[in-house]
């Protein structure tokens, strides 16, 4: 008689009407049971791009030493959205003799004709997962490309203020008496001899705290490497070309007087400058 136990794993990446909780995919996991117990892994808050949720990966650890027989899931999806790693999963699976079970899909991965339309399954959540990143970062883009404030803190010695563009409530970055502080840190490290080291060290001396707190050299390198201090001329408008940095418009005639504004996305780890 086997002596393993089922599992029942439920993910859900984040909280939003039309996403199913993890407590109603247990729910419809629990009519497989037939009556019987499973053990219960849910991972709230992680999305199905990777494999790296601290419960899935004990689960693993718990059919690696031969304690599961079971593993039903309330869709494909909540295992994974990558080919790859569905691929090595299922060999694991094999391995292991661990069956697994869709309660929506209905997988019986102990036969060929199982198998495959297992894969092609799992082709299309590839897919979708793709669509979705593709419609996400074309989204930032458009809103980019109009000018709207993309969200997120804004960087030291600026605020925002709110403002209407096109009928639609934004925002825009507008400066704050800390810049003054930030220009200071430019002016020291525009001379030669000058380091991080001796820029937090003067900021100390004279009791100059930035968000309250002691200047710290990681601060100072990311401050100084921020593309949103740049006053634009042209041999910075072909740098950020040469850098592969999307350009929204030809840079105007007096170039010397724009500003660059360069946006990081969620979507894409690229940036996007815009004149």
């Amino acid at each position: 008689m086997d002596s393993r136990i089922d599992a029942i794993y439920g993910r859900q990446s984040i909280d939003k009407k039309d996403s199913i909780s993890i407590e109603s995919q247990f729910e419809f996991c629990r009519y497989e049971l037939k009556g019987g117990e499973a053990k219960e892994y849910k991972d709230k808050g992680y999305s199905g791009k990777n494999i790296e949720r601290p419960d899935f990966q004990r689960l693993l650890k718990d059919i690696r030493i031969g304690l599961i027989r079971r593993v039903i899931v309330y869709r494909l999806d909540r295992i994974s959205r990558s080919i790859v790693d569905f691929a090595k999963l299922m060999e694991l699976f094999k391995q292991f003799k661990v069956e697994f079970v869709s309660c929506t899909e209905k997988f019986d991965t102990s036969t060929p004709m199982g198998r495959a339309m297992l894969n092609i399954c799992i082709v299309f959540a590839q897919l979708e997962r793709e669509s979705i990143q593709m419609r996400v970062t074309d989204a930032f883009y458009s809103r980019c490309a109009k000018g709207y404030y993309m969200r997120g803190r804004a960087p030291y010695g600026f605020d925002t203020e709110p403002i209407v563009m096109d009928g639609i409530k934004t925002k825009r970055l507008i400066e704050t008496a800390e810049m003054e502080y930030a220009e200071l840190m430019y002016e020291m490290y525009a001379e030669p001899e000058t380091s991080y080291g001796d820029i937090t060290r003067y900021f100390t001396e004279n009791e100059i705290q930035v968000y309250g707190k002691t200047l710290k050299r990681g601060f100072v390198a990311q401050l100084l490497r921020n593309p949103v201090y740049v006053q634009a001329d042209m041999d910075i408008y072909e740098h950020f070309k040469a850098q592969g940095a999307k350009i929204e418009s030809p840079p105007p005639r007096n170039c010397s007087r724009a500003i660059i504004a360069v946006t990081y996305t969620r979507a894409e780890r690229g940036r996007k400058t815009f004149w």
